[in-house]
C-alpha cells in the first residue's frame, strides 16, 4: 500500500485515477491513454501514480474488472428477485440485456478496436490467468442459483458466453441487421443447456 498517504487519500486517489482511466478509455482509447495524462487530471505526480500501478494497463484492467464485477452484482441480484423460480426465456432476456449494456459502455468501444486485445498481451500472465479463474467462479454462482444439470462443466458455460461476448467484435461480419436476433438466439441455446429444465 503507498506510503505517505491517510487512508482516505489512498481511497481517494485510487477512486479518482479509476475514474478518469475511465474517462480517458471512452475519449481516446486504450492506446492514446497516458500515464502523463492520468496524473494530470488527478493533479498528483508522475511518482504517486506508480505508489498505486505498476503500469498504466494494470490500471486499465482494473477499472474494466471493476465493470464487470458491478455487471456480475447486478446479474446475481436480479436473478435474486426471481426466488428460484426463474424461466430460460427470462434468464436469456437477463443475459441479452448485459450484453446490450455492455454495448452502450465504453468496454464496447474498448473491445472493438482491439484496445482489450492489446492490453491482455500487455497485462502479465498470472493476472490474466486469475482474471479467467475469477470468470468461472462468478458462473459458478450464477450457476448455483439456477436449476442447472449437475453433471455440466461450468467452465464450459463460462467459455461459452465469453464467446458469444466476443462475437461482438464481429457484428459487421454476422450481419449488422440479425445481430442482435441471433445473439439473443445463441444466448438461448446456452440457456437452455444449462437449465436442469429445459431440454434441446
Amino acid at each position: 500500500m503507498p506510503k505517505g498517504f491517510t487512508e482516505q487519500e489512498r481511497t481517494y486517489i485510487k477512486r479518482r485515477l479509476m475514474e478518469e482511466a475511465e474517462k480517458c478509455l471512452t475519449q481516446f482509447g486504450a492506446r492514446k491513454t497516458t500515464v502523463d495524462e492520468l496524473v494530470k487530471r488527478v493533479n498528483i505526480p508522475k511518482g504517486t501514480f506508480y505508489l498505486f500501478y505498476e503500469s498504466k494497463e494494470l490500471l486499465l484492467f482494473e477499472v474494466i474488472s471493476a465493470f464487470q464485477t458491478e455487471l456480475q452484482m447486478d446479474m446475481l441480484n436480479r436473478l435474486k428477485e426471481f426466488n428460484d423460480q426463474i424461466t430460460s426465456e427470462e434468464l436469456t432476456g437477463l443475459l441479452f440485456e448485459l450484453y446490450k449494456r455492455v454495448e452502450s459502455s465504453f468496454l464496447y468501444q474498448f473491445i472493438t478496436t482491439g484496445d482489450l486485445e492489446l492490453l491482455m498481451r500487455k497485462l502479465p500472465e498470472e493476472v490474466v490467468k486469475a482474471h479467467a479463474e475469477e470468470d468461472d467462479f462468478s458462473l459458478e454462482q450464477l450457476l448455483a442459483m439456477l436449476p442447472v444439470k449437475k453433471t455440466e462443466n461450468s467452465k464450459t458455460f463460462s467459455a461459452a458466453l465469453r464467446a458469444i461476448f466476443l462475437s461482438m467484435l464481429h457484428k459487421r461480419e454476422i450481419g449488422e441487421e440479425v445481430f442482435e436476433e441471433a445473439l439473443r438466439m445463441m444466448i438461448r441455446g446456452i440457456v437452455i443447456q444449462m437449465m436442469e429444465c429445459d431440454t434441446l
